[in-house]
């Protein structure tokens, strides 16, 4: 066990060296990314996949929709956004959770560059309420629905089941043995409670032989404040070692994330005390922390997303150059551990 923690230390040293040296180029007069931060050598095709129809004859029906059980094959439970490489070849799972209030096509770009490095990516849809997002801000009345881990959970048993076969190119499989999940603000507390068993996950106890290979939580975020975490809630306060997740750990957070830019309206975009640092320091082993320091909580989104949300994204938002080739290639190499 020693001697594995000594191999992710030194692994997170290599890569933080590697990311200094991009910083050492960017400075000397470089303006384009270059090195760790490239794209991949794949191409990549994009394609939505619809989700099964819906059965409403009955509430019970309806619960088992929301609930661990997937389709046996065919369309997936929730809606996908699947980025897979284009050439021939066996590839690695990450199953990417959007954040709250968000949608997957707002990942696209960053879904496209971590399958370029050799990855089928795959981002369900998760329907939900903006007003439920308000009214649990100013009663703190902490309405988030606690289905939405079992329902990501149900795409994840689709996946492990060979659910996504028929949806990708010629000759490219997806690796259901080798799943990692990663998942951003919201979405990274939901990659969370999955991977600690807060729902049926057959990838847990190994189904298959399927395990989860890794976990990588971009920004994540527990609630409004200390105190006032959503359920399920995750961070215990318990100190080092209270999240004990059965696969490596990477927390990516940003610097400018838990500014409150919009106070008193809406709260900071990851609010110090339930966000990055607690999440990582309540890791148990292995478990590695990269802070993008001049980044805010929705730089590694697209440049321009439709509707209300670009409004609700301008007080998160704070490099004037993307984060996605950051988190992209930070978090591939990671998940291929």
């Amino acid at each position: 066990m020693i001697a594995f923690a000594a191999q992710i230390l030194a692994f997170c040293l290599l890569l933080l060296l590697l990311l200094l040296l991009q910083l050492q180029t960017t400075m000397a007069g470089d303006s384009s990314f270059s090195g760790v931060f490239d794209h991949g050598s794949h191409g990549v095709t994009l394609v939505k996949v619809d989700e099964a129809p819906r059965k409403c004859s009955s509430a019970a029906a309806a619960k088992k929709t929301d609930d661990d059980t997937a389709p046996a094959g065919g369309a997936p439970p929730k809606p996908l956004l699947v980025a897979a490489p284009c050439d021939a070849g066996v590839y690695p799972v990450v199953v990417f959770l959007h954040g709250y209030l968000a949608y997957n096509s707002f990942y696209s770009q960053l879904f496209e560059h971590v399958a370029s490095h050799g990855f089928v990516v795959v981002g369900p849809q998760v329907n939900q309420s903006i007003l439920i997002y308000y009214f649990s801000y100013i009663r703190c009345l902490d309405r988030i629905p606690p289905t939405r881990s079992t329902r990501r959970a149900a795409v994840i048993n689709w996946l492990a089941a060979g659910g996504l076969t028929s949806k990708l190119p010629p000759n490219v499989r997806a690796d259901a043995t080798k799943i990692s999940i990663s998942g951003h603000s919201r979405g990274g507390k939901v990659a969370f409670a999955l991977a600690l068993g807060h729902a049926n996950v057959s990838l847990r106890g190994g189904a298959g032989g399927a395990t989860i290979a890794a976990l990588v939580a971009v920004d994540p975020v527990d609630g409004f404040a200390t105190g006032k975490q959503t359920p399920p809630p995750i961070l215990t306060y318990g100190g080092a070692n209270s999240l004990r997740v059965p696969a490596p750990v990477m927390v990516i957070g940003t610097g400018l994330g838990g500014l409150a830019r919009a106070a008193p309206l809406l709260p900071a975009c990851a609010p110090p005390g339930v966000s990055h640092g607690e999440f990582y320091g309540e890791c148990a082993a292995p478990a590695c922390h990269l802070v993008a320091r001049d980044y805010g909580h929705t730089d590694m989104v697209v440049d321009v997303t439709p509707g209300s949300w670009a409004s609700l994204r301008v007080p998160c938002a704070g490099a004037s150059a993307p984060g996605r080739p950051c988190v992209g290639s930070s978090s591939a190499p990671w998940s291929r551990s």
